[in-house]
């Protein structure tokens, strides 16, 4: 019972980035606004790119689902530790690189602090 929220928490984080990495795939450059940085030129070279981002997070999402379906609370939660370096380098990136700021904490720092939270939950609801 204790660690429903956690849990729940973990499922919005995993299916979260699952949908966004779905977007870089879809519609790579209409997303690309949204992330904090100026969009780059639209070609095909940055459309590929773009594409790795969003394996990237599909990936993610994906680890973070199979772990809770497969293994206990407490290893969710490390995965979901280490996987806030993800949102925590993007707003780092977004910050020296001169992006909006207030998408690099809004966006990127409040999934990495909800990440943390989450994770950090998870691993001593046990």
């Amino acid at each position: 019972m204790y660690n429903v929220i956690p849990l729940g928490l973990a499922v919005l984080i995993a299916v979260g980035i699952i949908v966004i990495g779905s977007f870089y795939f879809v519609s790579p450059a209409r997303v690309l606004g949204s992330f904090g940085l100026k969009p780059p030129a639209s070609d095909a070279n940055t459309r590929a790119w773009l594409r790795l981002k969003g394996i990237r997070d599909v990936a993610a999402g994906l680890a973070v689902l199979t772990l809770m379906l497969t293994t206990d609370s407490r290893t969710v939660g490390i995965l979901i530790l280490v996987f806030a370096v993800i949102p925590l380098g993007d707003m780092c990136n977004i910050l020296v690189s001169g992006g909006r700021k207030a998408t690099a904490f809004s966006v990127h720092g409040v999934t990495c602090a909800v990440m943390l939270f989450a994770g950090i939950w998870l691993i001593h609801v046990i």
